[in-house]
């Protein structure tokens, strides 16, 4: 089998490199002197510094060197792990055409939002190296002078607000050394003063039920003060009063679902029903959970621990053999007329989600009426103005007989009292 020979090599040739091969060397220094240039060149004229970095970005490799762009437009210059500047021999080398160095006023952080949203516009790459950048510079806030941290906020206000970066970049200020310091909590703090002064308390709430913050507002208090008291203070001293009741809110619903698993665990561990009431009470008054409010939790719980029949006509006496076992449960949660109407409203909403339940309504509520769970005066009350919408009709007129029997019940019993 014959083999092709090989070629013979000249000893000491060289391998063309094609020049699109070559790699750049990574020069940061050198595009900072370059930027530094531009922006020291167009001074305080924000348009013209928006012009240059329009221009540059045709020249200057912002894909690679795009969190040196924005360490120099936001401090001034290249920033260092702590939060200083790089020097140039003895001192920093720095731009003030900056975040860093324009006046506090709302009215210029506004203008150097725009030079930021333009930029952006103009380079859309730049958006998510802008996120990066943010996460890194939000740890960096101790090396800052208190000036340059109230700078930084409310610009990061503005950059959340508009949509430039996301809020979970907020979350980066859970550093230990930040939050044992306060200077996670005042940098919050002052996040969220602008932007309620900026775009109102509505857009902000929002915002961190989207970034995932409302449940971790606490952790931003540094562990020798985390206090509901301490919180609120801090809290509504800033005329963040909607915060407080977001915080309580989220905490609110933590605390429910706590006890609802806890209220599972005890089922399905079969423990007294009088056992049961006693632990979940205590709970809830721990956690501030009024009783209306458990009431409901008691019902889906109670609900969840069956697999229910896919038959309909089966599924009725599945229902009520299970709730009887739970009466002495339900009752000890409806004491107030409210908890049996929220009641009342939970079993017409669940028997409505679930197709198999719509004719099971009225048998369930006639054996709460029967086991003292319910009142004849709540379920007027419900007949009459306080249901649900939802499966209205058919559920009023599996009610109507029943109704109308309760009305008789008590005419006859006002006729007889009249007579005595």
């Amino acid at each position: 089998m014959s083999q092709k020979a090989e070629k013979p090599v000249l000893s000491g040739q060289r391998i063309k490199t094609r020049k699109r091969d070559e790699k750049e060397k990574y020069d940061p220094t050198g595009f900072r002197d370059t930027v530094l240039q531009g922006l020291n060149k167009a001074g305080s004229d924000l348009e013209a510094v928006s012009k240059f970095l329009d221009t540059a970005g045709s020249k200057l490799d912002y894909r690679r060197y795009g969190e040196a762009l924005f360490d120099i437009l936001i401090a001034g210059g290249l920033l260092v792990p702590g939060g200083s500047i790089a020097q140039d021999g003895d001192k920093p080398y720095k731009t003030n055409a900056c975040v860093f160095e324009a006046p506090e006023d709302m009215e210029s952080m506004h203008s150097y939002e725009q030079v930021f949203m333009k930029l952006m516009r103009r380079y859309k790459y730049l958006e998510k190296m802008f996120e990066d950048e943010m996460k890194k510079v939000l740890i960096f806030i101790k090396g800052f002078t208190e000036l340059e941290r109230i700078k930084l906020a409310r610009m990061t206000a503005l950059w959340i607000s508009n949509g430039s970066v996301p809020p979970t970049v907020l979350l980066v200020l859970l550093n230990e050394h930040l939050v044992k310091d306060n200077l996670a909590l005042d940098f919050l703090m002052e996040v969220f003063v602008t932007w309620k002064q900026e775009k109102g308390i509505t857009p902000l709430t929002t915002a961190l039920k989207k970034g995932g913050i409302e449940s971790r507002l606490m952790e931003f208090v540094p562990m020798n003060k985390r206090t509901e008291e301490y919180f609120r203070a801090v809290f509504e001293e800033k005329g963040l009063a909607d915060i407080v009741k977001l915080h309580k809110a989220q905490a609110s619903q933590e605390a429910k679902r706590d006890l609802q698993s806890q209220l599972e665990e005890q089922l399905s561990e079969g423990r007294p029903i009088k056992d049961i009431v006693a632990d979940i009470k205590e709970t809830a008054a721990k956690s501030g959970i009024q009783e209306h409010e458990m009431i409901t939790l008691v019902w889906s719980t109670v609900m969840s621990q069956v697999e229910w029949n896919k038959k309909e006509e089966l599924v009725a006496e599945q229902a009520l053999k299970h709730l009887k076992q739970y009466t002495l449960l339900f009752e000890a949660f409806t004491t107030t007329a409210r908890s049996e109407l929220a009641l009342m409203l939970r079993i017409q909403e669940y028997c409505y989600g679930n197709m198999n339940f719509m004719k099971v309504f009225q048998k369930i509520i006639l054996l709460f009426y029967k086991t003292d769970v319910l009142s004849e005066e709540v379920i007027l009350k419900w007949y009459k103005e306080g249901h649900s919408m939802k499966g209205k009709m058919m559920f009023l007129d599996q009610m109507k007989k029943f109704v109308e029997w309760l009305q008789n019940a008590e005419e006859e019993s006002e006729s007889g009292e009249e007579e005595d």
